[in-house]
């Protein structure tokens, strides 16, 4: 294990010294982890591109009033899961802006022709219908939640995700990227940690990369999580995501996170996190398979064959032959996953509600992975 100090002098190291910390985070990883590399097929759906937030690198989100901003039908939802079934995918990706209908009355007016009152409670009527409806397991990406929020969410969903980003707090100040964004107060993410602990809710959380973070912020970041996790034992993976630069955003001319940067990070975040914690690295924002295995990752996330990467939709999924083959050069073995990861499957009574429970038995091999059909 690293100390804070230690982890904070690894800052800028390049070269065999980089090389030396990405081996020891391999090390870990493989002590844990075996020569299994993991991967899920899912389908990602965008419940709504409408939010309360104005990140300044996002452009996923839209005003109400453009034409591109949407609401999901129950039709259209239920179109890309059953798509998504006939080639083989067993997760729902539901993501969406965070409680737009709290800051725009037109939403809060589109819901209740809709019949909901907020999107919480669309959203748990769409988790819903896909397990009523078809085999795929939902994983409720919703930003940040009430207790409430969450206990009637879990019902409907094998697993749920946040990324905390970052406890930068600096981030929130006129002119940096969180400025005037209520929900990436890092007090607010860290307490949705905490709440899906205290309900044992399997779940997804990571650091953002390159939006004006420090080093030591980033340190910082990994600990946090980990420090919950010790508390709780419920977070099933740590994404250690890369931002990527977009057009008409305020940080489009802003400089990327290089190779060395990401691996370094990934380095840290293995040997910080406890090694129960699944390790993934985006394939699609940086193609560089094989150097992100060699510094500790065993995951590369959800993978669509059917759906484009919304939040970053310039980035196109790479081939899932095309991680199999790095995976194989460096020594290891693709598998498939499920939305929610084995040791979680082990205790059904306290992580799934009975539904759930018996939805993941049907498509979980008896390790615990996804059972893969011939298509």
């Amino acid at each position: 294990m690293l100390t804070k100090a230690q982890a904070i002098a690894l800052k800028g190291i390049s070269g065999r010294e980089l090389e030396s910390l990405c081996k020891s985070a391999s090390d870990v990883r493989e002590l844990h982890w075996g020569k299994t590399v993991t991967y899920s097929r899912k389908v990602f759906v965008p419940l709504t591109n409408m939010c309360r937030d104005t990140c300044s690198y996002c452009t996923f989100v839209k005003h109400p009033d453009s034409p591109q901003a949407y609401i999901m039908s129950p039709a259209q939802v239920m179109k890309v899961v059953t798509d998504g079934q006939k080639i083989g995918c067993k997760e729902v990706l539901f993501s969406l802006g965070e409680k737009p209908e709290r800051r725009y009355p037109q939403v809060q007016e589109r819901l209740e022709n809709m019949g909901y009152q907020s999107m919480t409670e669309y959203l748990e009527f769409a988790c819903k219908m896909v397990l009523e409806q078809s085999d795929l397991l939902p994983h409720v990406n919703a930003g940040t939640m009430s207790m409430d929020e969450m206990r009637r969410l879990k019902p409907v969903s094998a697993s749920m995700g946040m990324m905390l980003e970052t406890v930068s707090k600096r981030l929130l100040m006129k002119g940096n990227v969180h400025h005037a964004c209520p929900d990436k107060v890092p007090v607010q993410r860290l307490r949705t940690l905490e709440r899906a602990g205290k309900l044992d809710i399997p779940f997804t959380t990571g650091i953002l990369i390159g939006i004006g973070e420090n080093w030591q912020e980033r340190v910082e970041s990994l600990i946090a999580i980990n420090d919950i996790h010790r508390q709780y034992g419920h977070i099933q993976e740590v994404i250690v995501q890369n931002f990527c630069a977009k057009e008409d955003t305020a940080m489009a001319g802003a400089a990327e996170p290089d190779l060395d940067d990401m691996l370094r990070t990934l380095a840290v975040a293995r040997i910080i996190l406890d090694p129960s914690i699944s390790l993934q690295a985006p394939p699609n924002l940086q193609h560089r398979y094989r150097a992100y295995l060699k510094s500790g990752i065993n995951d590369f996330g959800g993978i669509s064959p059917l759906t484009i990467d919304h939040i970053n939709p310039e980035r196109a999924w790479p081939q899932i032959s095309q991680l199999a083959q790095a995976s194989f050069d460096c020594g290891y073995q693709l598998q498939e996953r499920l939305a929610v990861y084995p040791k979680y499957q082990r205790s059904p009574n306290r992580y799934f509600a009975k539904e759930i429970a018996g939805k993941v038995q049907l498509i979980a091999r008896t390790d615990g992975l996804a059972q893969v059909q011939c298509l």
